[in-house]
């Protein structure tokens, strides 16, 4: 997907958010522009049609509204042939802590109604102790870090114990390394989040290689795509597949 062609479906998501939410707006359409993984989301066909999601740190919910704003361009017509479908999904069930996150993803839902999956639900919780639905896919986008190494574990095993045979995690996380990359990851990570008013003593990142042995130990098959081009961050998204029959 061209910068060029993703950005009117950028800006529709992004009106998606009330009027009123001015920052929402503008954080919605920077966030889906200057992050690679949204457009690689739809380029590269992650989530199929029909899946029930949940997405877990969801902020404000910006893939749902990804989502809404594809398919509702696509029922306009206005959807490029050589594009993949956008997916229609079943569900769609995000997860934040932030009470005034989840606030604004119910108003964006509520917006995009006709677009919308059929039931759409944002929970102010944390993700360590609220319960996973089912699911066909699971997101987790640079929030796994903000919890120790043993609420990781623990998250990744309800993600497996959630996912139907044959789901999908699609994490994605630093590649913790000596680099000025990392470095520069970690620095803007602390800064938005103070910005936001949350302090953190410290974060729980691994190497790429140590993220994968542990979703291959939990039974998950893992592809690895870089997922930083043209931002100076040090980004990795993990597909992780589960299949429980086997």
């Amino acid at each position: 997907m061209t910068d060029v062609r993703f950005r009117p479906l950028a800006r529709e998501a992004a009106g998606g958010y009330p009027p009123r939410e001015r920052f929402a707006r503008h954080f919605a359409y920077g966030k889906l522009t200057g992050d690679p993984a949204f457009a690689h989301l739809l380029q590269a066909a992650l989530v199929p049609d029909g899946a029930r999601m949940l997405d877990i740190g969801c902020g404000q919910g910006l893939v749902c509204a990804l989502l809404a704003a594809a398919r509702a361009r696509a029922s306009r017509g206005e959807w490029p042939g050589d594009w993949p479908a956008p997916p229609r999904l079943a569900r769609y069930t995000g997860i934040d802590v932030v009470a005034r996150d989840a606030q604004l993803g119910r108003a964006m839902a509520a917006r995009f109604a006709t677009a919308s999956p059929p039931s759409v639900t944002f929970v102010a919780a944390d993700m360590r102790d609220t319960e996973f639905p089912r699911s066909d896919v699971v997101l987790i986008l640079d929030v796994l870090h903000y919890v120790a190494y043993e609420a990781q574990e623990a998250i990744l095993e309800r993600v497996r114990a959630a996912l139907e045979p044959r789901g999908t995690l699609l994490l994605r996380v630093s590649d913790e390394a000596p680099t000025v990359r990392f470095r520069y990851t970690l620095l803007i990570d602390r800064i938005v989040m103070a910005l936001r008013g949350h302090r953190l003593p410290r974060l729980w990142c691994r190497p790429v290689a140590r993220w994968r042995e542990t979703l291959e130990r939990l039974g998950f098959r893992v592809d690895a795509a870089p997922m930083s081009a043209g931002t100076p961050f040090a980004n990795v998204l993990l597909v992780a597949r589960y299949d429980s029959s086997v």
